[in-house]
């Protein structure tokens, strides 16, 4: 069985989750996210290695960071996890470049309680004020963190073709307009893109198009809306990529919003 709750409160988005034969597709988010494994072994691969976190493992994500994600074995896995705008997150900790969160799993108990009250208030729909404080303590945690700069800006092609990917989400990818563009061959573009991104050119757009979706459910609770404006064939289309991302649908999703 795999169940998957999301919650959300002061910029703060939490999942709940619990895995047992769900096996997350190759994405990344736009948000830093950290999360607690609470049992059993969660396995990934990000930036093309592999990653183990098991039972109180805190997780970290940077932003556009590729990654999947499953179930070490057949015995299952609970977890949460929170997604925090990056605008948010460098606010909090008073910075203004990005940063990155130099190792993927730490073990340190001060970190996951922090993770793990900050979660447990969200979900269960402590006043956002309180969910606020708690947000505040678990970066206070973060202090000792020696965050490394963002070392892997874009080139100015890698800008451009991430510009013109996000300016098309609503129609199909069309990829050889991107590489005329760009004056590449469409081979040389895709083996460049991933090579500095980690994931495809396709596998990027469409990852933003389901984050373009999920803003606009998130905003205007509507959710054919969200389906037209992102280019997607219709909800059962939407739905399917969503939740190879999420661990559930689209309409799903929205349920927890409400």
């Amino acid at each position: 069985m795999n169940k998957f709750i999301y919650q959300k409160s002061a910029g703060i988005t939490v999942l709940s989750a619990n895995m047992t034969d769900f096996t997350y597709k190759k994405h990344a988010h736009q948000e830093y996210a950290m999360g607690v494994t609470i049992r059993g072994i969660q396995k990934y691969n990000l930036d093309g290695t592999l990653q183990l976190s098991h039972q109180n493992g805190v997780m970290f994500f940077n932003p556009e960071q590729a990654h999947d994600g499953m179930a070490q074995d057949k015995t299952g896995l609970d977890y949460v996890m929170i997604y925090i705008d990056p605008q948010l997150f460098l606010e909090v900790i008073e910075k203004k470049d990005i940063v990155r969160f130099p190792k993927p799993v730490v073990y340190d108990d001060r970190l996951k309680q922090g993770i793990l009250n900050l979660s447990y208030a969200i979900l269960s729909g402590k006043d956002e004020a309180i969910c606020s404080e708690l947000f505040v303590s678990l970066t206070d945690s973060l202090v000792q963190t020696k965050f490394s700069t963002d070392n892997k800006k874009d080139t100015a092609l890698i800008h451009k073709a991430k510009d013109m990917l996000h300016a098309n989400l609503e129609q199909v990818l069309k990829l050889d307009e991107i590489c005329n563009e760009l004056h590449l061959s469409k081979f040389k573009f895709i083996r460049f893109f991933k090579e500095n991104t980690g994931i495809s050119p396709y596998q990027y757009f469409l990852n933003c198009k389901i984050e373009l979706a999920k803003q606009l459910i998130e905003k205007n609770r509507d959710i054919y809306s969200a389906v037209a404006a992102c280019g997607f064939v219709d909800l059962t289309h939407l739905n399917k990529h969503f939740k190879s991302v999420y661990g559930t649908t689209a309409f799903e999703y929205m349920s927890y919003l409400n």
